[in-house]
C-alpha cells in the first residue's frame, strides 16, 4: 500500500481488504507534548500538556462473536483474542494497550461485543509523545462508539491509565491519557493531577509555533529509572511528613516550606524533591504568564524546567541537552526544554513563527555536527482530544 496516502485512506482501504466490510466507523486519539510540568503528575501535581496533530486512528466494526481481531499497519501484525480470556501478549506488545483497555472495561461491568479493527498511527513510537496513551484512548473510544456504554471522558482516561499501569506494567501518571481524552484545539490544558480539575489555556496564536525535535534515542533507561524516581519522591514525602504531617504528596509542599525543611532530606532524594516542588510552582506561574499574554516569562520558565530536569532530576541525556542548547541560541525561540520521561525522546520549543525556518536549519546542523544525523522536527498544532472521525 502507498505509504504516502493519508492515514484515514490507508486504514479504511486496509480494513476493507482485510475484513471485507464497508460498515466501519473511524475513531482517533491524539498524542501529546507537555509544555511544562514534568514528573509532577505521579506526585499529585500540576501539568500543562497540549494534544498534538499526530494521532492513532482505529477503523472498526462490531463482530457477532466475543473476539477481537486487530491489525496494526505500523507493525504489520494481526492479533486476535477472546474477550472472556484476555491475556498479556509478550510476542505482540503493541496489542497489550488494546487488550488492557478491553480487560478493564469488562471489569467495570461494560458488556463488550467483539470487534474487527485496523490500527494506524503517526505518533512516533518511543519518542515521548505518548503513542501508548493515544492507542489506549483510541481503543476506549472505539469500544464506546461501537457498544454505546456511558462513561465520561475523565473516567475513560482513568481506565486507560489503569490499563497501562496494571496490564502493560508501566507506572505512568494520568496526564497522557487525560490530555488525549480532553484536549482542546488551540489550547493547552492545565490539569490538577489530584482532583482532575482542568481548564483550557489559550495558545491559538498565529505568531507562535510549538516545535518538537526528536532525538531518536530510544529510552532504554526509562522503566527502571522512572520507577526509581517515583520511589525517591515517596521517600521524600515520608521524611518531610515528620515535619509536615498533613502532606500526602510532594504537591502539598510549598517552595517556602521546602526551603525550611530541605536540610532534613539527604541526596539524591533532596534533588528529586526540589525539582518536583519547584516544577509545580513553575506550572502555576506558567498559567499566569500565558493567561496574561507574557510569552517571554513562560519561555523562561520552560528553560528553567529543563535545567532542573537535567541537574536535579537527572533524566536528560546528551542529545536532549544539545537540542535544547541549540534551540535556546536561535533568535525568536522563547523557551526550550526536554519533554516526557527523559533519557531520550523529544524536546519542545516555543518559537516565533517567522523564526521556524532558521530554527530547523540551525538546530539540525548543530545536532548533525555532534551526532552524525539530523533529528526529525515536527511543527505541531494544539489539537482536539479523542473522538469519532466523520468519513
Amino acid at each position: 500500500m502507498d505509504d504516502s496516502l493519508p492515514q484515514l485512506e490507508r486504514a479504511t482501504a486496509e480494513f476493507a481488504r482485510r475484513f471485507g466490510d464497508t460498515g466501519f466507523r473511524v475513531f482517533r486519539a491524539p498524542g501529546r507534548v507537555n509544555l511544562i510540568g514534568e514528573h509532577t503528575d505521579y506526585n499529585d501535581g500540576f501539568v500543562m500538556p497540549v494534544a498534538i496533530d499526530r494521532e492513532v486512528m482505529i477503523v472498526a466494526s462490531p463482530r457477532d462473536d466475543p473476539t477481537v481481531h486487530a491489525y496494526s499497519i505500523n507493525f504489520d501484525c494481526l492479533t486476535e483474542f477472546a474477550l472472556h480470556t484476555i491475556e498479556f501478549d509478550a510476542d505482540h506488545p503493541w496489542s497489550n494497550y488494546l487488550r488492557g483497555v478491553a480487560y478493564f472495561l469488562l471489569e467495570a461491568g461494560v458488556k463488550l461485543r467483539g470487534m474487527n479493527a485496523v490500527v494506524i498511527g503517526d505518533v512516533p513510537v518511543g519518542s515521548g509523545l505518548s503513542s501508548s496513551a493515544a492507542l489506549e484512548v483510541a481503543s476506549a473510544v472505539a469500544f464506546q462508539g461501537l457498544d454505546g456504554f456511558r462513561m465520561s471522558r475523565p473516567e475513560l482516561a482513568l481506565l486507560c491509565q489503569r490499563a497501562e499501569n496494571e496490564f502493560v506494567g508501566a507506572r505512568c501518571g494520568i496526564m497522557d491519557q487525560f490530555i488525549s481524552c480532553l484536549g482542546q484545539a488551540g489550547s493547552a490544558l492545565f490539569i490538577d493531577c489530584r482532583s482532575l480539575d482542568h481548564r483550557a489555556i489559550p495558545l491559538n496564536r498565529p505568531d507562535i509555533q510549538i516545535v518538537v525535535c526528536d532525538t531518536e534515542v530510544k529510552r532504554t533507561l526509562v522503566a527502571s529509572e522512572y520507577n526509581l524516581r517515583r520511589e525517591q519522591c515517596e521517600q521524600g514525602v515520608a521524611l518531610l511528613k515528620q515535619h509536615l504531617p498533613e502532606i500526602t504528596a510532594l504537591r502539598d509542599v510549598s517552595v517556602e516550606q521546602w526551603r525550611q525543611y530541605s536540610q532534613h532530606v539527604p541526596s539524591p532524594v533532596k534533588e528529586r524533591c526540589a525539582h518536583v516542588i519547584e516544577e509545580n510552582d513553575r506550572v502555576l506561574l506558567s498559567v499566569q504568564a500565558l493567561e496574561g499574554g507574557d510569552l517571554a516569562a513562560f519561555g523562561t520558565l520552560m528553560n528553567d524546567s529543563h535545567t532542573s530536569l537535567r541537574d536535579q532530576y537527572q533524566v536528560s541525556c546528551p542529545e536532549l541537552d544539545a537540542l535544547v542548547e541549540s534551540a535556546q541560541a536561535v533568535p525568536g525561540v522563547l523557551g526550550s526544554r526536554m519533554t516526557g520521561a527523559g533519557f531520550g525522546g523529544c524536546t519542545v520549543s516555543l518559537v516565533e513563527a517567522n523564526a521556524v525556518s532558521e530554527f530547523r536549519e540551525r538546530v539540525s546542523a548543530d545536532f548533525e555536527r555532534q551526532f552524525g544525523r539530523r533529528p526529525p522536527i515536527y511543527v505541531c498544532a494544539a489539537s482536539a482530544g479523542a473522538g469519532e472521525v466523520t468519513t
